[in-house]
């Protein structure tokens, strides 16, 4: 019987039965998905359990940096206990602030699996109006203090439904970004688009666009997926 607490990866766990939002495919992807070519500082923003900081540990140098930051005291120890049990616990540090009140050195990635819902019905609970609705983390704040924390070569990844990623490709380009991958997720190739994940780039570059589809038929996964996590999924 599969481990409903605990979200098992080829080089490390994650435990997040106590998690607010638990591991799904979004950040699995955006953890693949992300560039971290000459990144040597990186910043998830709204790591929830750590998942992504964790597989871009896995992805990167010894020597690289990488901060985690969440809002949510639970969600942060949930993410201290997931790193600190990690081969990487030297490697990525938690801590629990919201983006708004980070300070540090610039980043040459920063990556954000963040809130999306921007005018819906909220969750009956705090803690997942936090995490899943922007009040807590409007799209501008994700902008403007990403920039301010990225270097001038540096690239920002995020994913959203597409709506809400329409939405944030517009307001980009007013404030100085320059989206410079998009990446178009369906479940199946006959259904609609559920996900963009967007690369942001403060250099003007062409937009290298691509589709990922998760399923061929039935319950068996595409080529392309299994390429993208086949480091991370156990059953890859």
């Amino acid at each position: 019987m599969r481990d409903k607490k605990t979200f098992r990866f080829k080089q490390f766990n994650i435990h997040h039965h106590r998690a607010t939002m638990k591991v799904g495919t979004d950040g699995v992807i955006l953890g693949a998905w992300a560039t971290t070519d000459k990144a040597t500082r990186i910043l998830d923003i709204g790591t929830g359990t750590g998942l992504i900081a964790l597989m871009l540990a896995q992805r990167t140098l010894p020597t690289v940096h990488i901060d985690a930051i969440e809002i949510s005291a639970d969600d942060c120890a949930v993410a201290y206990e997931n790193v600190k049990q990690s081969p990487w616990p030297e490697k990525v540090n938690v801590h629990h602030v919201a983006l708004q009140e980070y300070f540090s050195k610039p980043y040459d990635l920063i990556v954000s699996n963040p809130p999306f819902f921007i005018n819906s019905y909220k969750p009956p609970t705090e803690k997942r109006t936090q995490a899943r609705h922007s009040e807590m983390l409007s799209q501008q704040d994700l902008l403007f203090h990403s920039k301010r924390l990225l270097s001038p070569t540096g690239k920002l990844c995020v994913v959203l439904p597409e709506t809400e990623a329409n939405q944030l490709i517009g307001i980009s380009t007013p404030m100085g970004w320059y989206c410079t991958r998009l990446c178009r997720f369906r479940a199946r190739s006959e259904k609609p688009v559920e996900r963009l994940f967007m690369e942001f780039s403060l250099e003007e570059q062409p937009t290298e666009q691509h589709e990922l589809v998760l399923y061929r038929q039935g319950a068996e996964w595409t080529e392309e997926y299994k390429m993208l996590t086949g480091e991370f999924y156990l059953q890859a």
